[in-house]
């Protein structure tokens, strides 16, 4: 596949920001450009690096596409990955605005935060598991669109993972020993997707060794204090009209928030 050059990369990076900003990302995508998986990851990091030279500040990591069917489909290798940011960042029980995301749609999730950085040289499931501070359910906030070909591995790196927001639930410290829990995702009381058996530490801390292994590629690390989202089960839904989303998890609490 055409290879971008530094001009192109630095004209779609910067196209890019500008249409998330504006509430209508992707739309370079329109024209329907042809843009390489490692392409993709470039452009990414560019958008990256301009929201923290104006100012933004990485709080944490997202893992996507941990099921190998999503990464077919995608025609990605490997998950995906993205930035969290720390104002893209709200409590349980928040009221969000729909008019401020882009077909807004959402995944019942878990997250980590750590209590040290990451040594790579180090890395093992062991080393991640000592390494977690803290576990919690929450929801992911995605900006559904996908304007390109199929398959849209290219769009959906370029575009952060289409990751737009975190609202965390409550804070659980690690458990002594294994726990098995159930999952919901649920719209105005209606239970839109769920899973009963997902097992800690296994089914959650199962791709961060690859999240780090990733990192190190660029000379970046994990740290303490980050937030790392470790990978949806299911594929994100839209709220359309919608208003009350939450998440249940019987090992790890509950989250919520409105959108009006």
């Amino acid at each position: 596949m055409y290879k971008l050059s530094s001009k192109e990369l630095d004209l779609y990076s910067n196209q890019i920001l500008e249409d998330y900003d504006a509430k209508k990302p992707s739309q370079i995508f329109k024209n329907k450009v042809k843009v390489s998986n490692e392409d993709a990851l470039l452009i990414q990091n560019k958008v990256t690096e301009l929201r923290v030279s104006r100012g933004e500040e990485i709080i944490g990591y997202k893992i996507g596409c941990i099921s190998k069917d999503t990464q077919k489909k995608m025609d990605l290798s490997h998950p995906a990955k993205g930035t969290l940011w720390k104002h893209e960042l709200h409590q349980s029980g928040v009221e969000l605005n729909k008019k401020d995301y882009f077909n807004p749609a959402m995944e019942a999730e878990f997250g980590v935060i750590l209590n040290r950085d990451i040594n790579p040289d180090l890395v093992s499931f062991d080393y991640i598991l000592e390494s977690v501070q803290s576990i919690y359910s929450l929801i992911e906030i995605h900006n559904l669109v996908f304007n390109g070909d199929a398959p849209n591995g290219a769009e959906l790196l370029a575009n952060n993972a289409i990751h737009a927001g975190v609202i965390l639930g409550p804070e659980n410290k690690v458990p002594n020993s294994n726990e098995i829990t159930d999952l919901k995702l649920i719209y105005d009381n209606e239970v839109i997707d769920k899973w009963i058996d997902k097992k800690w530490p296994f089914d959650m801390l199962s791709e961060i060794e690859w999240l780090v292994r990733d990192k190190a590629n660029t000379n970046n690390i994990l740290k303490k204090n980050d937030l790392i989202l470790t990978g949806a089960y299911g594929f994100p839904v839209p709220i359309n009209e919608k208003k009350l989303i939450e998440v249940t998890s019987s090992a790890f609490g509950n989250v919520s928030s409105t959108f009006i």
